[in-house]
């Protein structure tokens, strides 16, 4: 048992390692993107009910800081002040499916490939569902007097308001306290238990038993996606799981299906997508996300088997060096922030 959980807990010390300073990037540049982006700079480009502003939304939602609690109050506050549906409903997809942070530590445990697919297969996820609900909009037509208010969309403790335009000093100060401070917060814990899941992932799955039971092909996606779906997972936090199963024999098809779908949809955040955006949309969001994932899985195992990648190697290659004075320097520091940012969650609540 002592021997187990030790193993548990050298894999998740890896893993920590291996992502800790792509971690610290990501959270940095998250808060000089969240400071330095000029207030209404979102809803300016959201503000038209237009196919234009569907494509805007997705693609401006990829790098955003953002995760499936803390959009939904962003996603009601633009619907309120007039923002399409359509363009609602592609923000609330591409925003949580990605970001800086999460395209860091993909970078760090994943494979330059699937950094540069998962951006991308989130804004067609996007477009896609931005698209289908777009079309159905002149039927279900929006009544901005029932929207729920911002405290009423947050499935979270932490939802925060945007900050004020300043000075560049105080933006500077604004980046810090939002990155190391509100955002760590948010996701810092989720990406704890991603990195503890990735642990026991490496100490107690079988190497064959992805493989052997599911197989890489379609199969295995339907049992990502009936996983991910209903569970709370930030996209940051999916990055270690993914790579873990993945160490395991899970196919880059269903890797992408999960870090598609995980962050995207979960039961808290569909029961208040449904409010913002309705029925007819809500039911267009979900199955576009389902279809789209599925269909871009597909695709990437295609990719890489022609492009003979091992996936089983993204981990593998991460960890196996060993790591140097600056790798340990960031998992330390990232860790006494992540140690910090649970003790201000909880005495916050």
């Amino acid at each position: 048992m002592i021997d187990l959980l030790a193993t548990i807990l050298q894999g998740a010390w890896s893993v920590l390692v291996a992502s800790a300073p792509f971690m610290l990037f990501g959270f940095l540049a998250s808060g000089f993107l969240k400071a330095f982006l000029p207030s209404g700079f979102v809803r300016k480009h959201l503000g038209e009910n237009r196919i234009m502003s569907v494509f805007k939304a997705a693609l401006l939602g990829v790098p955003l800081p953002l995760c499936s609690c803390s959009v939904l109050p962003t996603a009601a506050e633009l619907k309120r002040q007039g923002a399409g549906k359509g363009a609602v409903g592609a923000f609330l997809v591409s925003t949580p499916e990605s970001g800086v942070d999460s395209i860091a530590v993909t970078w760090a445990l994943l494979d330059p490939l699937m950094t540069v697919i998962r951006p991308v297969a989130a804004f067609l996820t996007a477009a896609a569902t931005g698209l289908g609900i777009l079309a159905t909009e002149d039927d279900e037509a929006p009544d901005t007097e029932e929207m729920p208010s911002a405290d009423d969309t947050c499935c979270c403790d932490d939802c925060k308001a945007p900050a004020e335009n300043g000075s560049t000093c105080s933006k500077m100060v604004e980046a810090f306290r939002y990155g190391f401070g509100e955002l760590m917060e948010d996701i810092g814990p989720w990406f704890v238990v991603g990195v503890l899941l990735a642990g026991m992932i490496q100490g107690l799955l079988p190497a064959d038993l992805i493989p052997e039971t599911l197989g890489t092909g379609l199969l295995s996606m339907l049992a990502a996606l009936a996983v991910s779906t209903p569970l709370y997972v930030c996209a940051t936090a999916s990055t270690p799981i993914v790579a873990s199963l993945a160490l395991k024999g899970l196919s880059p098809g269903a890797a992408l299906v999960f870090l598609l779908a995980g962050p995207a949809t979960n039961v808290t955040s569909l029961t208040v997508v449904t409010r913002i955006l309705g029925k007819k949309a809500s039911a267009i969001y979900l199955s576009t996300i389902i279809v789209s994932s599925l269909l871009l899985g597909l695709a990437v195992n295609m990719l890489y088997n022609t492009l003979g990648l091992d996936t089983s190697k993204w981990l593998a290659k991460a960890i196996e060096d060993e790591p140097g004075l600056f790798s340990l320097t960031s998992a330390i520091v990232l860790s006494l922030l992540l140690l910090r940012a649970l003790a201000g969650r909880f005495l916050n609540r």
